[in-house]
């Protein structure tokens, strides 16, 4: 692979290894009622989910045999960040719509 492609797939696979990591984050320092709260899986539940996503990704690169595994990652990972986590915000500030 020529290096100026080698570059970008390496960007994006580390780009998702870096949202995997930010949604585990996320997760493991919300309080755990918050999740019943929102209607959502338990705070074990999501940790697994994203913190498995995560491993997932870090071992198996954007580009090669594994990209199903990585792929399945980051779609884990962004259904935390785009669904979850708004969610738990909002209850945990009250559920206030300004």
């Amino acid at each position: 692979m020529p290096y100026p492609a080698y570059l970008i797939v390496t960007v994006i696979s580390w780009a998702g290894v870096l949202a995997g990591l930010f949604a585990f984050a996320h997760a493991l320092t919300q309080r755990a009622d918050a999740y019943a709260a929102a209607d959502r899986k338990t705070k074990p539940i999501w940790l697994a989910i994203t913190g498995g996503s995560t491993v997932a990704m870090a071992l198996f690169g954007f580009f090669g045999p594994g990209m199903i595994f990585w792929l399945a990652g980051l779609i884990a990972s962004l259904v935390y960040i785009v669904d979850v986590r708004p969610k738990l915000i909002e209850v945990q500030r009250g559920g206030q719509n300004w």
